[in-house]
């Protein structure tokens, strides 16, 4: 009997699911229906429609102006002008052009000559516009450009050697994007001042060279000799904060004009678990800094052979032309030796993020590249120490960098109030030569303790002591003595240290576990000493380097002994 009920019972719990499934799918499709109609209604709307909408205070003005839309018109009428802008373009560009190239020109190279130019039959295209908020003085605009291009462009190249090669550069492909400024706004026609233009963005710029009647691969160097020519030239004669003012109405636009507005200065501390790139030990990680991606203002660090933790310990200076725009841009590479440096990791830091005068500390995460932002490997991080120095601070009392100087800003920022006085009588010549200025002075450390730090022993603790040192004096080492099985010790221990050089040392504190038979590493901190220069005096608690937890809590003090200068 209870064989039947069970099967009334599984019969009648099937079809309710059935119906129930039925049930849920004819909603599921009317909602659907639904969603596409109002899907296919918003498609229809106009942008005053969308007023209707959207509050005032959050509508976009993406709604009104659609940039591809919006600049159909502008590529249909270039087309159509395009042959008298070639014409124009071209003699323009060869005047222009040809001194630039002769500035940049490679070691091996000894000119650069156009002997043909023409910019071919077919014409860019605008694909997106951009008007970006100004100060009310004028109308920026960013235009991203697309070029295809079949250009006629022969440069009669002559090398060091007396060699003349006339070479063809063909097929050109170009995708970036142009910024354009429109200052000051006048009353009179065309309202507008000035123009000032520059490539915002070069996004890809490729291209094929060929020596007319032969093989540019048969002259070994000259074809990679011609194109940094071309790329130098362009990053740093267009590229912007770069830009070419040209004048509309009679007036003075010399404030358009690029000029420095400040120095920020670098230190490269270290990096840390950074992607192995060799089969065989480590890799060889160098760095390589910048603002603008020129060979000439490019730093390159020292190499730092089979580590993937290493310290640099170096110090860098940039000039800065665009506060809002420019980052600082951190590469790390693997020394092949014989090949070309493999890349491990890139990272950036916003300049308009730094707050001027005051030192910055920031580990930085390396990623694959900094366009694409879809990488999610740990490719390990960077640990910089930043000081951005407007040149326009000039107060002391809020500036602490005194102008008369011939030192770094950072060594500027670091200058006690007495020797800033005591200096202020030497002024700065154009035949000053750069003099440094070596800070010195009794550094005091005293570790405090640590806590949560991890277990080494089998008895779930560790024996924990600290190893303490200077990076520029390395044999000398000071030690706090053992605390038996403790996760959280207490040493309370006051170390001295004499600095003869404190802007450019570091102190490397190391925590191990002591064993009968030897001893176990568990983490690090690496500090400069910026931070107590500046203020003479603080405690703060540091992460352990390399250790799964742990954390020591320190003491620092800096008493001044008499600067010397180099």
């Amino acid at each position: 009997m209870s064989f039947f009920v069970g099967i009334v019972l599984g019969i009648a719990f099937g079809l309710g699911l059935v119906i129930a499934f039925a049930r849920s799918e004819t909603s599921r499709s009317k909602r659907r229906r639904e969603l596409a109609a109002s899907v296919a209604s918003f498609s229809k709307m106009s942008f005053q429609d969308s007023r209707k909408i959207f509050p005032a205070a959050f509508y976009p003005s993406w709604v009104i102006f659609s940039h591809r839309q919006k600049l159909k018109w502008l590529n249909h009428e270039l087309i159509k002008i395009w042959p008298y802008v070639n014409e124009a373009a071209s003699e323009i560009i060869r005047t222009s052009i040809e001194p630039v190239l002769e500035q940049y020109k490679s070691a091996i190279l000894s000119s650069f000559k156009f002997s043909k130019l023409n910019l071919g039959t077919v014409a860019p295209q605008f694909t997106g516009v951009t008007i970006i908020e100004d100060d009310g003085c004028g109308i920026t605009m960013e235009l991203d450009l697309n070029w295809d291009g079949n250009p006629n462009i022969v440069l009669d190249i002559r090398t060091k050697l007396g060699v003349v090669l006339p070479v063809q550069v063909k097929d050109i492909s170009f995708t970036g994007v142009f910024h354009v400024i429109f200052k000051p706004l006048t009353e009179h026609f065309p309202c507008f001042g000035a123009v000032s233009y520059s490539l915002r963005d070069k996004k890809k710029l490729d291209f094929t060279l060929k020596v007319i009647g032969g093989e540019i691969s048969t002259i070994p160097g000259i074809s990679d000799a011609i194109e940094e020519t071309i790329h130098d030239a362009i990053e740093d004669s267009i590229s912007w904060p770069v830009r070419k003012v040209v004048p509309i109405l009679p007036g003075d636009y010399s404030d358009l004009e690029l000029r420095p507005v400040g120095i920020l200065e670098v230190k490269l501390m270290q990096a840390r678990n950074l992607t192995n790139k060799d089969i065989i030990g480590k890799s060889d990680p160098f760095a390589v800094l910048y603002i603008r991606p020129i060979r000439a203002r490019m730093k390159i660090s020292k190499v730092i052979s089979n580590d993937l933790n290493p310290i640099w310990n170096e110090h860098f200076k940039f000039v800065v032309e665009d506060v809002p725009t420019q980052n600082l841009v951190v590469k790390i590479y693997d020394d092949d030796g014989v090949r070309p440096p493999e890349l491990i990791g890139c990272a950036r830091v916003r300049l308009k993020d730094l707050q001027p005068g005051k030192v910055e500390d920031i580990w930085l995460k390396l990623v694959k590249d900094l366009e694409v932002q879809r990488d999610k490997k740990d490719r390990g991080q960077v640990h910089l120490e930043l000081l951005y120095c407007p040149y326009d601070m000039e107060d002391e009392n809020v500036n602490p960098f005194a102008h008369q100087l011939s030192m770094t800003s950072l060594e500027k920022a670091l200058k006690s109030g007495k020797s800033r006085t005591k200096a202020s009588h030497i002024h700065r010549t154009p035949t000053n030569r750069k003099r440094d200025v070596i800070l010195r002075g009794v550094l005091s450390v005293t570790v405090i303790s640590a806590n949560n730090l991890p277990a080494m022993d089998m008895s779930g603790k560790s024996d924990p002591y600290v190893v303490l040192s200077m990076k520029k004096m390395s044999t000398i080492n000071n030690k706090t003595r053992v605390v038996n099985e403790s996760l959280n010790p207490i040493w309370d221990q006051t170390f001295d240290f004499v600095v003869e050089d404190g802007l450019h040392d570091m102190l490397i504190l190391e925590v191990w576990d002591h064993d009968t038979f030897g001893k176990d590493y568990i983490g690090r901190c690496i500090l400069t000493l910026t931070k107590v220069i500046v203020e003479k005096e603080y405690s703060d608690s540091f992460p352990l380097e390399g250790a799964k937890s742990g954390r020591l809590n320190l003491h620092f003090k800096w008493t001044p002994l008499p600067i010397y200068r180099a």
